[in-house]
């Protein structure tokens, strides 16, 4: 899907279903794109969450919240998101 793909910006969420238990197939498609600005997991599984975290190519993943960051964190993207973390290559 297009917007599953392109770096929206807005209130926007995609929400797309998967088979039980097939996260790496999540994966797979979450990091299919040429963006990664940030993520956001939703679960109850705190190791899923983590397991997820690291796999996700995005600069920011969020568990269970999204766009709560401290302005002092340091913020950018992978891919063609932003320019890397606090404005350096």
């Amino acid at each position: 899907m297009y917007i599953a793909k392109e770096e929206s910006f807005g209130p926007v969420m995609v929400i797309s279903k998967f088979k039980n238990g097939d996260v790496d197939g999540v994966l797979q498609r979450a990091n299919a794109t040429e963006y990664g600005l940030a993520s956001g997991v939703f679960t109850k599984d705190v190791n899923k969450a983590l397991y997820v975290s690291e796999k996700l190519e995005a600069g920011t993943v969020f568990i269970n919240t999204y766009n709560k960051t401290d302005v002092a964190a340091p913020f950018g993207g992978f891919k063609l998101s932003g320019f890397g973390k606090d404005l350096g290559k």
